[in-house]
């Protein structure tokens, strides 16, 4: 530790600290623009100048670590002041020409009002400038559909060139020309590619990039502000939900270091239309082969006239992958005493069980744990399109050079380099009988690709069986972990949202002739085969609503407070923003009204009296924000099924998440999320025509 007098306080601080960070920690305010606590180190904005006692001149306290402060003459700690008439000048010298080139936008800019520029100009501008010159004016440039530049207003503090570069990995952004012509612009002014691009309108402290979507829609003032969770994937990105009146305006990101650190994916932030369009608002029943508008006595009726001559074996119930755990309790605790065993979460197919541990199917390590492996394997899985978020924490650490990373499956760019082992099953295979790896905490990620597939269950064997081999589970350290697409799919395995003794699993639901009644709860991913009489409880016009012969409009994820469990086992709570439209409601609510209806009432008549009886039989699901650890003898037990679950087929892993930006039915309706589809479909195409 290194001390030092800040402003007449001695603070004790780590030799890595720079300047910047002990002033902070000494309780000063420093003022900065280019520098960021996630980013590399620039110093060209030079507004975090501070007084180093014995330096001639400031010093940009970003930049200047705390090891290279000499002592005093006498060995006394380095004295640096904060708030001295030279500091303060110096300060107001940099925001003045900070200001000699900036536009008069404020009444215009999207970022009035969250401008870091517009709160620091408050402190340290004057009311006039000695300037007379023309502005520098800046063409804007094509950033795709997602960012908006006015580069007028850019003061080259390059933190969207290092997030790009850095954080995302994709070196898409860079400055051309030097001084005053310096421009920051898009390689050949294309499209970026990164499903994580939305972030640098946070990381922007001008207007220089603002969001193109959420344009000149609202002011930061008129919103109110709700601190939820993301369920367009499985990681449970912490975010912020901006609504007015009953819209929802804008999502933005929360801090949340176990998790998604300050990152969110560009579906996460922009899928927002698509909370506004083709949205389910009314009970629709099927008649003469067309939905037509009902009430929902009618609707209910139509449906208990449809159960009550049906036998229990031939109902079945099918959960989304965006359905919160209270839901499927209630849907599940129905179906219970309509006396079926046949209900299935997992849409896809996965050869996932409960019945195999809680450390079978959640991501043991966690995501945080990541920055402590040393070896990562990637079998069947995409993690840059199935979980950006949790790509990024991967390429933070190899980016340390203390991360190998092997691949099993299908090649892809995944913003970091990793060794291409193999494409399938035979590959997988070799790792079985293998020595342990010279490696202190490996990390074997096992992704939907190799679990949704007929002979998931063997390979699930096989990989525990090759993780133990290599020692990736050790004393203290459980490196075994599923990466989730599905925001559902843990909180249904732990409330066992799957068939029971005899019961029929989504795939053979699905197929004809085996169900006369299925309920689909936002079960959008899954072709039922004619025959079956559908009941849809969602959000959206999507596939289960058009295949449906009675449709329930449900609330979506911003419209309803709903337990969701994250691909590492966390529990976390979404909370309600907004209000679903017209006569919609939340799905726990129309479940309660039905089994009224079929004559089955379910006991709860509340959401926290729900919750109750849900804790009762779960008791993991209250404890928010932790994770209940999986066992690892549960992978020893798993691993010690290799072979007695039948031969693996020789077909290659492919990546069950095709285009990242239409996986699910809001992000089908989105308008946004289509444009992005197909620039990342049109890039696709050149590159494949490059080679």
């Amino acid at each position: 530790m290194i001390k030092l007098i800040i402003d007449g306080v001695e603070v004790e601080v780590p030799p890595e600290y720079t300047l910047l960070q002990a002033c902070e920690q000494a309780g000063a305010e420093i003022p900065r623009f280019c520098f960021h606590e996630r980013l590399s180190i620039a110093g060209n904005c030079r507004m975090c100048l501070v007084e180093l006692k014995g330096s001639p001149k400031p010093v940009a306290s970003c930049a200047w670590g705390v090891r290279d402060c000499r002592p005093g003459p006498n060995g006394e700690a380095p004295v640096v002041n904060t708030k001295t008439p030279m500091v303060r000048k110096a300060r107001e010298g940099v925001m003045e020409f900070l200001l000699i080139n900036h536009p008069l936008d404020c009444p215009i800019c999207d970022q009035g009002g969250e401008c870091d520029l517009q709160d620091q100009a408050m402190a340290y501008g004057v009311d006039s400038t000695r300037f007379q010159e023309n502005k520098r004016a800046v063409e804007d440039k094509y950033l795709g559909a997602l960012v908006k530049t006015s580069m007028n207003r850019c003061i080259q503090c390059t933190r969207c060139v290092r997030f790009a570069t850095e954080v995302a990995g994709v070196a898409e952004l860079g400055a051309t020309g030097r001084g005053e012509d310096m421009e920051i612009t898009s390689y050949l002014e294309q499209a970026l590619s990164s499903e994580l691009q939305g972030n640098v309108v946070d990381l922007c402290p001008v207007g220089a990039l603002t969001s193109k979507p959420y344009a000149f829609a609202a002011r930061p003032w008129e919103l109110n502000k709700t601190e939820s969770i993301d369920v367009m994937d499985a990681v449970g990105s912490a975010i912020r939900v901006d609504t007015r009146g009953r819209e929802v305006m804008r999502i933005l990101p929360r801090i949340n270091e176990a998790v998604n650190e300050e990152w969110i994916s560009d579906k996460t932030r922009h899928v927002v239309d698509g909370l506004r369009t083709q949205r389910l608002d009314e009970p629709y029943v099927r008649e003469n082969g067309r939905l037509r508008p009902a009430s929902w006595s009618e609707a209910f009726a139509a449906i208990a006239a449809k159960v009550k001559g049906t036998s229990p074996g031939r109902i079945g119930a099918i959960a989304g992958d965006l359905a919160a755990v209270e839901e499927m309790f209630a849907l599940k605790e129905l179906l219970a005493r309509l006396g079926s065993k046949n209900i299935d979460a997992r849409q896809d197919g996965a050869m996932l069980d409960p019945a195999n541990g809680r450390a079978s199917y959640i991501f043991n390590p966690t995501i945080a744990g990541i920055e402590e492996a040393d070896g990562l394997m990637i079998i069947g899985a995409n993690p840059r399109k199935e979980a950006p978020v949790l790509n990024a924490r991967i390429r933070k650490r190899w980016r340390t050079g203390n991360l190998k990373i092997g691949l099993i499956g299908e090649k892809a760019d995944l913003t970091y380099d990793y060794a291409y082992l193999g494409a399938g099953p035979e590959t997988l295979a070799t790792f079985a009988d293998h020595a342990p790896a010279k490696l202190e905490r490996q990390i074997w990620l096992i992704g939907q690709g190799m679990l949704a597939r007929p002979d998931g269950a063997a390979l699930l064997a096989l990989a525990a069986k090759a993780a133990f081999s290599v020692g990736a589970i050790q004393d203290g350290w459980n490196g075994f972990g599923v990466l989730h697409t599905a925001a559902s799919r843990v909180g249904a395995l732990d409330i066992g949202f799957v068939p029971g003794a005899g019961g029929l699993t989504a795939a053979e639901m699905a197929s004809a002739g085996k169900l006369d009644v299925v309920f689909l709860l936002g079960a959008d991913e899954i072709d039922i085969a004619p025959g079956a009489f559908s009941v849809y409880i969602g959000t959206h016009g999507d596939r289960g609503a058009h295949r449906a012969d009675v449709i329930l409009p449900g609330a979506a994820y911003p419209e309803k407070s709903g337990i969701y469990v994250n691909t590492e086992g966390r529990v976390q709570m979404a909370a309600r923003a907004a209000f679903p439209p017209g006569d919609a409601r939340e799905d726990w609510a129309i479940l309660r009204a039905l089994s009224d209806v079929l004559g089955h009432k379910l006991p709860y008549d509340s959401l926290g009296m729900l919750r109750q009886v849900l804790f009762q039989a779960y008791p993991h699901l209250m404890r928010v924000d932790q994770i209940e650890a999986g066992n690892p003898a549960d992978i020893e037990r798993l691993a010690g099924r290799a072979g007695s679950s039948g031969a693996p087929t020789k077909a290659p892993f492919l990546s069950p998440v095709e285009d990242f930006y239409l996986t699910n039915p809001i992000a089908r309706a989105s308008a946004v999320m289509a444009e992005c589809s197909a620039l990342a479909e049109r890039a696709a195409a050149s590159a494949t025509a490059a080679e």
